[in-house]
């Protein structure tokens, strides 16, 4: 995935594992760095506060709109291919974001999301019944990208959110208004807090009210 993601998003004149300050880059075009991750933010924090600092940087992340699941069995069982009944959307990033929601308040950080189509490899593996009844991924394949969206500032992540929140609003108010689960909206409140867009303002009940902080 990681690498068909690299080839699909390079330019002619872009350099690959390029070293920079200590730390290998996936793609470097111009004086810009561009590092794709399909993985956890978290495994990437140190590397990318640090370069930020210094150099304009862009975070490449995948999210799979559709996704068709290969199960392939030991011995001579039949291979089965089904597509995934779940859907993913941009506002998935926040789940990653909350590793370093702050950098995006900074004018050399950028973040891209890709929306993409992909099949997941599973083999069964009977020595690991305790995950997924045996069943473990080995690759993911990536077939095509049918959306891309960048943002370059906190207001660029705030235009996610739909305009029918109050004024003051908590992350129940969020979560129906993205039609989304609490727990992501939970995710997304912190993210826009550390980011300067939003504070919180007390409490309405036993949860945390918030407003909007920037015009």
């Amino acid at each position: 995935m990681h690498a068909a993601l690299k080839q699909w998003y390079a330019q002619p004149g872009d350099l690959f594992e390029v070293l920079v300050d200590g730390y290998v880059i996936d793609i470097r075009r111009g004086e810009l760095l561009i590092e794709i991750q399909t993985g956890n933010f978290s495994a990437l924090k140190k590397k990318i506060s640090t370069l930020v600092s210094e150099h304009p940087v862009r975070l490449v992340y995948p999210i799979p709109r559709e996704k068709w699941i290969i199960k392939i069995p030991q011995g001579e069982g039949e291979t089965q291919r089904r597509k995934s009944p779940k859907r993913g959307s941009v506002e998935e990033l926040f789940k990653q974001l909350v590793s370093f929601p702050e950098l995006l308040a900074q004018p050399n950080f950028s973040l891209e999301v890709l929306l993409i189509q992909e099949e997941e490899i599973r083999r069964f593996d009977g020595r690991r019944r305790w995950r997924r009844r045996g069943w473990v991924t080995e690759e993911r394949r990536l077939l095509g990208v049918v959306a891309q969206q960048r943002f370059e500032t906190p207001a660029d992540v705030w235009a996610l959110i739909p305009d029918e929140l109050p004024p003051t609003f908590t992350t129940t108010d969020l979560a129906k208004a993205m039609g989304r689960p609490r727990r992501l909206a939970q995710q997304a409140a912190y993210c826009l807090r550390k980011m300067g867009v939003i504070t919180s303002v007390g409490k309405q009940g036993r949860s945390v009210a918030y407003r909007l902080d920037i015009s």
